[in-house]
């Protein structure tokens, strides 16, 4: 019923195509951009839903407060404290390994601000763990989800970022101005 429901909301009442090409393995973290609008995490549940899968996420500790934070739990989400050093690469990439299944969504942005420099966390929590990128992009523009390449991490972060990058450049987010490469 979830699963109906999801891609009727998706696709027939929000307009949204769906083009994804590259199967899913058991471990995968997902690289989505871009990241501009709070739009991005509704629109990027009813696609997991839709689709069947149920995919961890995570997003900043002041989310989940009482009741908010149940409900994000519950979604899958991870809340993490962006202030604090801490070696969450490590930990996720020590769950990936110890579970038979694993997929986290990572904004590499890290915001829904303009930034320039993105995040390198998911990057490297796939090359600890030794699994691959999907790259799923949601074009607002052609109101197109998309995930049509997949990185596996080979420790050279410069070069494959800039591929990343690239596989991202022509995506328009909800709000475009927030979105840079």
């Amino acid at each position: 019923m979830i699963k109906g429901l999801s891609k009727r909301i998706l696709t027939k009442w929000m307009g949204f195509k769906i083009n994804v090409t590259i199967p899913h393995p058991e471990k995968y973290i997902i690289a989505l951009a871009p990241h501009t609008s709070n739009w991005d995490f509704i629109i990027g549940i009813l696609y997991s839903r839709a689709m069947g899968f149920k995919c961890d996420f995570m997003m900043k500790k002041s989310w989940f407060f009482w009741p908010l934070g149940y409900i994000m739990k519950g979604l899958g989400g991870i809340p993490v404290e962006r202030n604090k050093k801490m070696s969450l690469t490590d930990q996720l990439a020590k769950v990936a390994k110890s579970r038979k299944t694993f997929h986290l969504c990572i904004t590499p942005e890290g915001t829904r601000k303009r930034v320039t420099e993105w995040k390198k966390g998911f990057y490297y929590i796939a090359l600890k763990a030794e699994i691959p990128i999907l790259l799923y992009a949601i074009d607002y523009k052609k109101k197109l989800i998309e995930c049509t390449k997949m990185i596996t991490p080979n420790g050279n972060f410069d070069e494959q970022i800039a591929e990343i990058k690239e596989y991202f450049r022509y995506t328009i987010g909800k709000i475009p101005k927030n979105f840079a490469i």
